[in-house]
């Protein structure tokens, strides 16, 4: 008599009729629209949890974008208590710290300020505790025909589903299932840092900064900030420099990166350069990329994009957080409209989606070329001058 020994069982790879890669506000937007619409679907997120990092600064929500999607969602009035009073106000200075252009939140504008994070958690809160599967890194997808798709993950799982949406970002791994675009650099370069108790700690920087969002501009460069809902101070030090440049600093040497940064900005006025010579945390890069102007792809069944993944741009428009959130809301609501036709409500959606987001991609590409130009800091006012309240 032989031993055998025993097989374990293999697992049945989870299916999920509706699935989500990415954890962001187009991908939560769309969640949440499909909930109120009575819709399951299951959000992957690469994140270990929803607190495992900061969501960033501040956005402006934009009346007929972000704030439509809200409304979408069921969540406007929610929305609404989480704005940032004075965040609208805008100041615009030359490189030697003279004001240029002034404009005050009165309260009555279409782009009020809210904290990211602040956004994302009400997203969350509205959604089952369910819905979103932590630490689920995508690594790659695959068709299996008739409209189904397996996505795997760096943790070794995998999972099928009848509908995939990426909604995954700039470096999406579900963009190639239905595009061979890839993000080209933009030739714009950021250094993030941050003050921290601006009022009391960086008080000369606070009264620079006003209490909403700050541009200087000058021979190619940039600061842009915010005065963030807890006092603190976020900076994007900006400049039009070769892709490279990032890599010949060392940004293990917080203070060396500093003069490394600085160097760019001699003879700027020492309140400017103390938003990043004074910075309480050590300075983040991040290069700027965008997709192709107009990026569209041929209909596949089965799987879309939202978001960075179907149309990241630079952010110099102030449209990529409100077109996620538009691209989840308007997707949501065409597959509820059309319960039992998802092809149907992915070719509607798709056919929006793509004028849609070429038009904010123009307009973004036009506004870095702007904003780093020969003589950015004339163009700007005379373009405030011509369009009055078009900051953010």
């Amino acid at each position: 008599m032989t031993d055998t020994i025993p097989t374990r069982p293999t697992r049945p790879t989870p299916h999920h009729p509706i699935a989500i890669i990415g954890g962001g506000l187009g991908g939560l937007t769309l969640a949440r629209v499909l909930h109120v619409g009575g819709i399951e679907a299951a959000v992957f997120d690469l994140e270990a949890s929803a607190t495992v990092r900061g969501q960033g600064g501040m956005l402006d929500i934009h009346e007929g974008s972000g704030q439509a999607a809200l409304r979408t969602a069921g969540l406007y009035e929610e929305f609404r208590a989480l704005i940032h009073p004075g965040g609208e106000a805008m100041r615009l200075v030359d490189p030697q710290g003279t004001v240029r252009l002034a404009e005050a939140d009165d309260g009555s504008g279409a782009r009020p300020e809210v904290d990211r994070g602040q956004l994302r958690d009400l997203l969350l809160n509205s959604l089952p505790a369910d819905t979103i599967r932590w630490g689920k890194r995508a690594t790659g997808a695959r068709a299996l025909g008739s409209g189904r798709h397996e996505v795997a993950f760096a943790d070794g799982t995998t999972i099928t589903t009848d509908l995939l949406v990426g909604a995954d970002g700039a470096w999406s791994r579900i963009r190639p299932l239905v595009s061979d675009a890839l993000p080209a650099y933009t030739g714009i370069s950021f250094i993030e840092t941050d003050l921290h108790q601006a009022a009391t700690r960086h008080p000369a920087c606070a009264q620079l900064i006003g209490s909403g969002f700050f541009m200087c501009l000058g021979d190619h460069k940039a600061f842009l900030a915010h005065n963030e809902a807890d006092g603190s101070i976020h900076v994007y030090t900006a400049l039009k420099t070769a892709e490279s440049w990032l890599d010949s600093i060392d940004f293990t040497d917080p203070e060396a990166t500093k003069k490394a940064v600085l160097t760019h900005f001699d003879g700027w006025h020492e309140d400017l350069r103390a938003l990043v010579a004074d910075a309480d945390e050590p300075p983040v890069p991040r290069r700027i990329h965008a997709l192709p102007v107009g990026h569209r792809w041929d209909h596949r069944t089965g799987v879309t994009l939202l978001g960075d993944a179907a149309h990241l741009m630079s952010p110099f428009a102030g449209e990529g957080a409100n077109l996620a959130m538009l691209d989840g809301a308007r997707l949501g609501q065409e597959i509820t409209d059309r319960a039992g036709d998802t092809e149907s409500a992915l070719g509607a959606y798709e056919e929006e989606l793509f004028p849609r987001s070429e038009a904010s991609a123009v307009e973004s590409a036009a506004g870095l070329e702007l904003m780093f130009g020969d003589n950015a800091l004339q163009g700007l006012l005379d373009q405030f001058a011509s369009h009055p309240h078009a900051a953010g």
